[in-house]
């Protein structure tokens, strides 16, 4: 969701098909195979550049990047290249959870009235009930993003003098009115206002922001350098690739950082990290360890907790990398893909001008992440296209 267009831009997921421990962060003395031969003729079906790593056993063992940053131009990018994961921000927005309820701070079962008590007399029943399982698993009741969830995003930009975590509270506020789709945990909605909610009980307990919370606890420990928070690339300059807009000509649109180079900041928690193909392969191959890689950010336990599905999808899909099928746990899906024997972990994101994938198999310690520029459903087909021939080359359970 942007300012052009609140309603018309949704952070996807994906969680359907289609598609001594090692360190996740210890010095990687071999360089990794390249994959730029496998990924360039991807670029010949519209995409800007495409980026994609495999990572076993907590290091990354293969990577590539090819094309440029700006359609029309000749700015070739690198491994070391930014690039935006929408909705892959989730798993994120779940650990930081994981780890609060394993320090007590919050319960799996606590909910949004029991973190804002000023708030809850006036809050709906059924949104005072939710619980963070349920927003973190999209089963709160609160309705997919929608005309109300747009107008809130629209007003939030009028805020004045106020950070982020206030704005999120204000936020709470607001949908504390909105009719609920159904009672919490009856049924499946896609909510990147159910993550924003999510990420405001974070604060409250964290008592920062939920930005600093990931910079302090996920980027610092796992040596994320390269990942931060908005457009991936700088205010006036072209140092990233810069996400693409599809005009209805078929032709590209470079957007740079302003106003709508990314969804809006107050939704932070549902989806708005960048960082480079390599650490994006190094954070989904730690997920791929569950525990036995360093650092130990929370249990093997909470691990698995969050990639064991919580709710089974059936729903119809409108934006490309929605999930449709398979199962939604915390932050991750669960689905099989027919080049693979067994069910893959695995989440899409998009801001509607970039397109992010991670799939991974823990029993095998196994990570794949793919990336690029663009975004629309041609783009979701190609990218799954290629998450098919970097599978086939490196994955462990190949059908």
């Amino acid at each position: 969701m942007k300012r052009r267009s609140l309603l018309g831009a949704t952070l996807a997921a994906a969680a359907a098909p289609a598609v001594a421990a090692p360190s996740a962060v210890a010095d990687e003395t071999d360089t990794p195979e390249t994959l730029d031969a496998m990924l360039r003729p991807y670029l010949a079906r519209g995409l800007p550049a495409i980026a994609a790593a495999v990572a076993k056993d907590g290091a990354v063992t293969a990577a590539g990047a090819v094309g440029t940053r700006r359609a029309g131009a000749e700015i070739p990018v690198t491994p070391d290249d930014r690039f935006h994961i929408g909705s892959d921000t989730k798993a994120m927005t779940s650990l930081l959870a994981g780890m609060f309820v394993e320090q007590g701070k919050l319960r799996w079962d606590g909910t949004v009235g029991e973190s804002f008590p000023e708030l809850a007399p006036q809050m709906d029943a059924g949104f005072r009930r939710a619980t963070l399982t349920q927003l973190l698993s999209h089963t709160s009741g609160l309705p997919g993003d929608n005309a109300a969830f747009g107008k809130m995003l629209e007003e939030s930009f009028a805020l004045d003098a106020m950070n982020l975590d206030e704005m999120r509270v204000w936020l709470v506020r607001q949908a504390g009115h909105m009719p609920l789709a159904h009672r919490p945990g009856a049924g499946f909605a896609y909510s990147n206002l159910g993550y924003t909610i999510a990420g405001a009980m974070l604060e409250r307990a964290g008592g920062k922001t939920w930005e600093e919370l990931v910079v302090e606890r996920i980027f610092t420990p796992l040596d994320l350098r390269s990942a931060g928070f908005g457009p991936q690339a700088s205010m006036g300059r072209v140092d990233a690739p810069l996400g693409h807009v599809v005009r209805k000509d078929g032709t590209l649109k470079p957007m740079l950082a302003g106003p709508d180079g990314d969804n809006p900041a107050i939704i932070g928690p549902a989806g708005t990290v960048h960082l480079s193909v390599l650490d994006f392969a190094r954070w989904t191959g730690w997920q791929a360890m569950e525990g036995k890689a360093a650092p130990a950010l929370v249990s093997a336990e909470t691990m698995r907790k969050m990639h064991t599905p919580v709710v089974q999808m059936k729903i119809a899909s409108t934006q490309p990398g929605t999930p449709t099928t398979g199962g939604y746990a915390l932050g991750w899906g669960v689905a099989s893909v027919p080049y693979s024997r067994e069910p893959v972990v695995t989440h899409n994101g998009s801001n509607t001008m970039n397109l992010a994938m991670a799939m991974l198999q823990p029993g095998h310690g196994f990570a794949m992440v793919l990336m690029t520029n663009v975004s629309g459903k041609a783009t979701d087909g190609v990218l799954h296209e290629a998450a098919e021939a970097v599978y086939r080359t490196y994955g462990p359970a190949v059908a």
